[in-house]
């Protein structure tokens, strides 16, 4: 199959060369679409969503430092939202993107939110999977406890498994297949012949010192949200989600009336948004965003 994207660079403030994909779209005029990713993964996440939606929408996938073909930082601090955020900017910057979509699960939701914050007359629509202004702590606990841990297989069948054991509370409906699709979205064969996370562990140690929301300042975070009240927005939560509650969720719709919720069944955190719900979901925000950008 071929590829359906180019690989681009930029460098960080730091001096640190970051890697994104940039899926080219077929229509003018349509802002793109900025996919960001969530605390341990990377672009490969996307690589379905994008090719879905690329052929109408260019589509770029950049991959935060300490992940896939971005640099490790030597500073374990700047593994945060604030600095993730920071070199985004400098990406859109770089790319001359003005105004775009973004689609954020996670880590890379809160990113959305920050992203809204400094100018969300920017962000022509938005797209939060499984994450909202408040984080739940049992979800952050289970973070806690693989995040970072280094562990290596000498198989695909090994990882499979391994992420099947830590994660199958999330995706109770997993076969043997969407384990190793995941463990080649989220892991990478080194040179040593072992299967290993494709991140930097130095991220995990950022994550568990970090005292607020996954290192997002999380006094900031409601009022960073309510700018996004004059834009397109979709919430897409899994429905067995231990990072989202509920009363998040109507928390949110209270302060964002226009907000469309998405609940995928039978699904933790965090849905791949290639699920029917979720990818409907995303095209009707889609819609709504080109019936806006051509009025």
């Amino acid at each position: 199959m071929d590829q359906r994207f180019t690989d681009g660079y930029w460098h960080s403030a730091d001096g640190l060369k970051l890697h994104y994909r940039d899926y080219a779209g077929g229509s003018d005029g349509l802002p793109p679409i900025l996919c960001m990713h969530g605390l341990t993964r990377n672009s490969r996440d996307f690589a379905k969503v994008a090719e879905r939606l690329s052929p109408e929408w260019r589509v770029i996938v950049p991959e935060m430092r300490g992940r896939g073909q971005s640099d490790y930082s030597e500073d374990a601090e700047t593994y945060n939202p604030l600095q993730y955020v920071a070199d985004v900017e400098i990406l859109l910057g770089e790319l001359g993107i003005e105004r775009f979509v973004a689609i954020g699960t996670s880590l890379g939701g809160l990113m959305t939110i920050l992203l809204a914050q400094s100018d969300a007359k920017r962000i022509a629509g938005a797209v939060l999977n499984d994450v909202g202004p408040a984080i739940e702590e049992g979800g952050i606990d289970k973070i806690r406890t693989y995040v970072g841990q280094g562990r290596s297989f000498p198989t695909w069948m090994h990882a499979a498994r391994a992420l099947e054991e830590t994660h199958e509370d999330a995706h109770p409906n997993y076969e043997l297949e969407d384990w190793l699709e995941a463990a080649k979205r989220t892991m990478v064969l080194g040179q040593n012949g072992r299967i290993s996370f494709d991140y930097d562990m130095a991220i995990g140690d950022a994550f568990r010192e970090a005292e607020d929301s996954a290192g997002a300042p999380a006094a900031n975070l409601w009022l960073a949200f309510e700018s996004l009240s004059q834009t397109p927005l979709t919430l897409v939560r899994g429905e067995l989600s231990n990072l989202l509650s509920e009363e998040t969720v109507n928390q949110m719709r209270a302060r964002n009336r226009g907000m469309d919720v998405v609940t995928v069944p039978d699904t933790g955190h965090a849905p791949t948004l290639e699920e029917p719900e979720a990818a409907a979901g995303i095209d009707a925000l889609l819609a709504k965003i080109k019936a806006r950008e051509s009025a």
